[in-house]
């Protein structure tokens, strides 16, 4: 059997940051023929061969699609051989979960859930416009934990407008405090025709390349010494519980993406 790995895109938000350039503009309407699209594509995907050893559903905002997820997971599974200790991975922004939907998710297999933190500082929240607070983030931790996810990322992003040394490392600091088991730390990247590139080309000041440099290399360090090795350039984890996933894309393994902004390797070809 060949290992294989599989995307699963959701491209639905209940309200757009403004530093996103990933395609989300699926009206909340279409949850539902959407779920039915990606399972009849897991039905009719090349699978034959392989074994399923990640899968992962970003976004978007999974969360949203609910138990449409589990449907999801339902038809991979059905599609055996799935690894004995697969890896699957829900994203979420904390404001979109609650108890009773992480329970029945980590009862259908889910053992992993990334978090958009991304911050630890409410300026810097309403700033890009994230529709969560910082209070909300501590509580989607400890509802995850409660329900049983053994192996959380939280996403933090440095270079945000208004963003100082102090606060990135306040957020840091209150990251480590959550106890993760990965931290996911990537720069700030101005998308073309996003809120944000507008402003700054109305002339908004971000941090620049060498103060996203500085920041950079100081959370290589502190995270290095708060027991977080870096495994990939924006990816710090304890150790064992590096994203099994994403390593499949650093290594170039093969994997198959299913929704309208998901990439695919596989076949001896890349294709979006």
């Amino acid at each position: 059997m060949k290992p294989i790995s599989l995307y699963f895109h959701v491209p639905f938000c209940r309200s757009r940051c403004g530093y996103c350039g990933f395609y989300s503009g699926c009206p909340l309407t279409l949850r539902e023929p959407y779920t039915t699209a990606l399972v009849q594509a897991v039905e009719t995907a090349p699978l034959e061969g392989h074994e399923i050893q990640t899968v992962y559903f970003g976004g978007g905002t999974p969360t949203l699609l609910g138990m449409g997820l589990i449907a999801v997971l339902e038809a991979v599974r059905r599609r055996r051989p799935v690894a004995a200790d697969v890896e699957i991975t829900v994203e979420a922004n904390p404001g979109t979960v609650t108890p009773k939907l992480l329970e029945e998710l980590r009862e259908a297999g889910f053992n992993r859930i990334s978090l958009g933190m991304q911050s630890a500082c409410p300026e810097e929240l309403s700033a890009v416009h994230r529709p969560h607070t910082v209070q909300q983030t501590d509580q989607a931790v400890t509802m995850a934990k409660k329900a049983g996810f053994k192996n959380l990322s939280l996403d933090l992003i440095y270079g945000l407008p208004g963003q100082t040394e102090e606060s990135w490392r306040a957020t840091v600091e209150h990251a480590l405090s959550l106890i993760p088991q990965n931290l996911s730390c990537n720069g700030l990247k101005v998308e073309e025709g996003t809120p944000l590139a507008r402003r700054a080309a109305e002339g908004e000041i971000l941090p620049d390349d060498d103060q996203q440099a500085d920041l950079y290399l100081w959370t290589v360090g502190r995270l290095e010494r708060a027991g977080y090795p870096q495994y990939e350039i924006s990816n710090f984890a304890k150790p064992g519980y590096e994203s099994r996933h994403n390593l499949r894309y650093w290594l170039t393994r093969p994997y198959i993406g299913f929704g309208p902004g998901a990439h695919s390797d596989f076949g001896g070809r890349r294709y979006s």
